[in-house]
């Protein structure tokens, strides 16, 4: 008999190996059951934890926005223009290093208290820049939708940084839509420099919330 004492399983832990599992399967592999034999645990075991896999969810993308803060600091004199900027690339870059990462953390729950005082940071410079308290939220919710939106549509190309969706050669398509000239020429500005087009579409995002609040 094995006199190995097994490190007693917590949600952070059952979290940590759900978001592993989930690069090699995806979110529609990433199921209890496998998440348990991966922990050497019955699945009933996490139920103790998680009561379902919404609950998991809820509790990875919470973990997946602890790891995107660990040791950020936030400057306060940041402008809100620098602020909305920094925290979609930075949502963007957390969302990308997981496969389905953006599906993930659509619609999930924090389960901790971790994101307020960024939260706070973030109300404050745009208050202080003239917003109103509903005025940040609505600038604030929309620069985040769209950041989430966008990684969504990314990964249905690319899942992780580096893959490629077979469906999705830019070539082929351009050869198929031929009798449509405009409409081939776009697949080029839809389906590659993601990079580009995340940074076009906040440019339009911040234009859009100088001009809608007059705040510079």
């Amino acid at each position: 008999m094995s006199t190995e004492r097994r490190a007693p399983l917590d949600r952070r832990k059952v979290a940590d190996t759900a978001l592993r599992l989930l690069n090699e399967t995806g979110l529609d592999g990433l199921t209890l059951r496998a998440i348990a034999r991966e922990l050497d645990v019955k699945a009933p075991a996490l139920y103790w934890h998680f009561k379902d896999k919404q609950a998991l969810l809820d509790e990875m993308a919470t973990e997946m926005y602890r790891r995107m803060t660990a040791g950020a600091v936030l400057d306060p004199a940041d402008t809100w223009q620098e602020r909305l900027l920094a925290a979609c690339r930075d949502l963007r870059t957390a969302l990308t290093g997981y496969r389905d990462g953006a599906k993930v953390f659509s619609g999930s729950r924090f389960t901790g208290t971790e994101h307020a005082p960024a939260m706070e940071s973030h109300l404050r410079v745009f208050t202080a820049a003239g917003f109103t308290l509903p005025q940040a939220v609505r600038a604030m919710r929309t620069a985040n939708m769209y950041t989430i939106g966008f990684v969504t549509e990314e990964q249905g190309v690319r899942p992780l940084p580096g893959e490629r969706r077979e469906g999705y050669d830019v070539e082929e398509r351009a050869r198929r839509l031929a009798e449509f000239p405009l409409a081939a020429e776009v697949g080029k500005l839809l389906f590659d420099d993601y990079d580009e087009q995340f940074e076009d579409g906040l440019k339009l995002i911040v234009a859009g919330i100088e001009a809608a609040y007059g705040i510079r």
